[in-house]
């Protein structure tokens, strides 16, 4: 095993080019963590727009100082397109998305496609890492025969891992050194190696037995999360029939200091986890004739949540003596959480197509987001509408989709003639006419 010995050597002391496939939300803070603990890190993108931004020391994520790409660039760090390049580094990090596709099934193409552009490059002494979520077994059944047609031999002169991201973009609190990092590896060979990849940027690394339980790992804690979400999405629309406040109710049940977790309702789910990795496993477990009962019925719910806003909108409205079809609906928020320019998955696309289709003139304010880009399922040509006393005052509905910090909850409810509020923002804010706030 004197070649894996090498490579972990090389590891440990750094001496290892580190290089990230995919420089998105998580595999451009991955770069920033590998380069400031002393590694030499390449970036590897199909996106060129990225790739002159990056070489340029900018930056295209909010979160994200152009000022820390500057000093990566001046350490050393490059990106860029070229994946035959991909044979400097002795680790290699595959960070793209994993979709779904329009029947809500797995889209691996981006891994795929990814690995099919590494294999003419691939050499003996280096470790291959996939963090992007998918189903267990994509690590066996995908990555490695893959590996193997290039006549590598796995656990002996090349290395496999799988170790799931774990992004919580725009936290204070959390950032890629210190959320603890589950990794497996194909063989106890490649976890040796795996972890002496990660140990030196990573605080904490979480081993488990195969590539398998990784992958299933990442999936059971986004399920844990559709799953309570869509709980409380339910219970809130019952407690708005029965005239309680849910939002207090979840705030109450939080003070027991054991066996209880608080989950937050709100418009639908967004991000590029909880909305699609449940599903991953749902399409897996179709292939053992396992029906995921409580993932798919957690899904519904989540996805149901923009036509009932949509249709507290419509109630809104009507008690003002109005229609939804041509009124003017400002749209607050196009993230999908608070205080970040991420908008993959966001609800909001869903609740502005729907308004739009029942007739309504919707324009959108986002601090974070001044102009809308293609998306997935959606292709929105807009800018964010300023946020004046004019603006407020002329829109017949205020719709409170992501709960900003930048937002002022005050200035809207003084101005706004109709707000419906589907993130209880505006709790504790004393307005002179409580008939113009709805919760949804």
């Amino acid at each position: 095993m004197q070649i894996a010995q090498n490579l972990i050597n090389r590891l440990t002391t750094r001496q290892s080019t580190i290089a990230i496939i995919g420089l998105g939300y998580v595999g451009l803070p991955l770069m920033l963590r590998f380069q400031n603990v002393g590694f030499k890190v390449l970036g590897i993108d199909i996106d060129i727009e990225k790739i002159d931004k990056l070489n340029a020391g900018e930056t295209y994520i909010s979160h994200i100082p152009a000022e820390q790409i500057a000093a990566a660039r001046q350490a050393g760090f490059e990106a860029t397109a070229d994946f035959s390049r991909s044979a400097e580094a002795d680790a290699l990090i595959i960070c793209v998305p994993t979709p779904l596709n329009k029947n809500r099934e797995p889209d691996l193409s981006y891994v795929t496609g990814t690995v099919d552009a590494l294999t003419p490059h691939l050499r003996h002494g280096q470790v291959l890492s996939l963090e992007s979520t998918t189903y267990p077994g994509t690590t066996e059944e995908e990555l490695l025969p893959r590996v193997v047609k290039t006549g590598l031999n796995v656990g002996e002169n090349f290395f496999l891992v799988y170790s799931p991201e774990r992004e919580d973009p725009g936290s204070k609190n959390f950032n890629p050194s210190n959320i603890p990092k589950v990794i497996g590896g194909h063989t106890p060979a490649c976890l040796e190696v795996g972890t002496a990849l990660y140990q030196g940027a990573i605080e904490q690394l979480v081993p488990v037995n195969s590539t398998k339980a990784a992958e299933m790992t990442k999936l059971l804690e986004n399920i844990f999360r559709s799953v309570n979400i869509a709980l409380v999405n339910e219970l809130k629309i019952l407690c708005l029939r029965m005239g309680i406040d849910l939002n207090e109710v979840i705030r109450a049940a939080a003070t027991k200091p054991f066996g209880f977790m608080p989950f937050y309702p709100g418009p639908g789910l967004g991000g590029h986890c909880i909305p699609i990795d449940p599903f991953y496993l749902t399409s897996k477990a179709r292939e053992y004739d396992i029906s995921t009962l409580f993932i798919e019925l957690a899904g519904e719910i989540n996805t149901s949540m923009p036509y009932f806003v949509v249709q507290r909108v419509m109630e809104a409205l009507n008690d003002h003596g109005k229609s939804l079809k041509g009124s003017k609906v400002l749209l607050m928020g196009m993230a999908y959480k608070k205080n970040v320019d991420d908008d993959r998955e966001s609800p909001s696309y869903k609740l502005m197509e729907l308004l739009q289709d029942k007739g309504a003139e919707v324009n959108y304010n986002d601090p974070h987001i001044p102009t809308l880009r293609p998306v997935r399922k959606y292709n929105y040509t807009m800018t964010s509408t300023p946020l004046t006393e004019t603006t407020l005052a002329q829109a017949d509905c205020i719709l409170l989709a992501t709960d900003h910090d930048a937002y002022d909850p005050t200035f809207i409810l003084q101005h706004a003639s109709l707000i419906v509020d589907t993130r209880d923002f505006f709790v504790g804010v004393k307005s002179g006419d409580v008939n113009k706030l709805y919760k949804a």
